[in-house]
């Protein structure tokens, strides 16, 4: 196996784990934190992706994901985190150790709806596409347990970075203009996300999204 394979394998155990990890964090602070790591993460792919093809256009793209989604991203979600006043997400729809049982079914069915492709193509394919979507399958189950609107959101940005990072690994990167037109979407959504927290929190008084199926008549929570 070649110093580039390792890497990449080694990065992907990463990515695994830090999904695994948002899963079961219920501090918010400590979720954007590891939001940022993925980023990291993402950084070091595109850089493997680079030395092994020599593109340049993909060294761009590793700066892009190291401004991104080490720094601007956790940084507005920090800042909203402080103005909110939010620290904890304890209200899950299911308990942490029945999430991390479903989180390590979802791993199972990724790698075997990777299986059939990875038997097609190269030992870098056959681990990454598999944590690739389980990546994707984590972050969206932590999507659709949570209910403070911040925590669905940081599993929003932890799916685009399992998609970005199947991107990155499996095929060497996407386009350049492909690349800088995802960059600009999630960034507008951030700021979309960051309005769409402050008129919960003005309506409601709260950002537990349950609010939002029933009237705002005086009905408030702390958060």
């Amino acid at each position: 196996m070649s110093l580039a394979n390792q890497l990449v394998d080694l990065i992907a155990a990463l990515m695994l784990l830090t999904s695994f990890a948002m899963l079961a964090q219920r501090r918010l602070t400590a979720l954007v934190d590891l939001l940022a790591l993925q980023g990291v993460l993402l950084t070091a792919a595109t850089l493997v992706a680079a030395w092994v093809t020599g593109h340049a256009h993909l060294y761009l793209s590793a700066l892009l994901s190291l401004v991104l989604k080490v720094v601007v991203l956790p940084t507005l979600l920090r800042r909203l985190v402080r103005r909110l006043d939010l620290q904890w997400d304890r209200e899950a729809l299911v308990n942490t150790p029945t999430t991390m049982l479903v989180g390590i079914v979802l791993v199972i069915v990724a790698f075997n709806l990777a299986l059939p492709i990875s038997a097609l193509s190269g030992s870098i394919l056959r681990g990454a596409l598999g944590i690739a979507l389980a990546s994707v399958l984590l972050a969206f189950l932590m999507m659709i347990t949570r209910r403070k609107a911040v925590s669905q959101v940081i599993g929003f940005l932890a799916m685009e970075n399992g998609l970005f990072f199947a991107a990155t690994s499996v095929t060497y990167g996407m386009p350049m203009i492909v690349e800088l037109g995802i960059a600009l979407d999630v960034l507008v959504a951030a700021f979309v996300f960051g309005i769409f927290f402050f008129r919960i929190r003005e309506t409601f008084d709260s950002l537990d999204t349950r609010h939002l199926e029933t009237h705002p008549a005086g009905e408030g929570e702390d958060v």
